[in-house]
């Protein structure tokens, strides 16, 4: 039931990690929008729905453990509990693949952030040189008075 929206969710994840790591002409769009869910009320519904499909994640393997223990209490295994089990290992996969692409996007707009901005005092501080030598060189050759 939730396998076809988590796996549309990762490769969505992907396609936006590769997106921010190659210079194509989605990657400024992308670093906006990913600037807007920064601001405002974005960080609060981000950590919200992050931590919900946490729960989800500890609910999802906590059932897992319990067909796991029912299995070896009994000793014999259900082909129900099994086609549930290898469901439910595909959800926690999923989710757990869905929260760390996650991360790894948070992270990339972070650094790509941090480097633009390197970037630019790097650029400034480039041209305050140039300005200086310049002046400098100048008054160097300029003639000098002596008496």
């Amino acid at each position: 039931m939730m396998i076809q929206p988590l796996f549309a969710l990762v490769f969505l994840e992907v396609v936006v990690i590769l997106t921010l790591i190659f210079r194509t002409p989605l990657r400024k769009p992308v670093l906006m929008a990913l600037d807007k869910s920064k601001q405002g009320r974005g960080p609060v519904i981000v950590k919200s729905a992050g931590g919900t499909l946490f729960v989800v994640l500890v609910s999802i393997l906590f059932n897992v453990t319990l067909m796991q223990n029912r299995a070896t209490d009994s000793g014999t295994v259900n082909p129900t509990d099994q086609v549930l089990l290898a469901n439910h290992l595909l959800e926690a996969s999923l989710l757990g693949f869905t929260l760390f692409l996650a991360l790894v996007i948070d992270r990339l707009h972070y650094y790509i952030k941090e480097l633009r901005l390197l970037r630019k005092t790097l650029e400034g501080e480039k041209k305050t040189n140039q300005s200086r030598d310049q002046v400098e060189n100048a008054a160097s050759k300029s003639p000098s008075i002596s008496t």
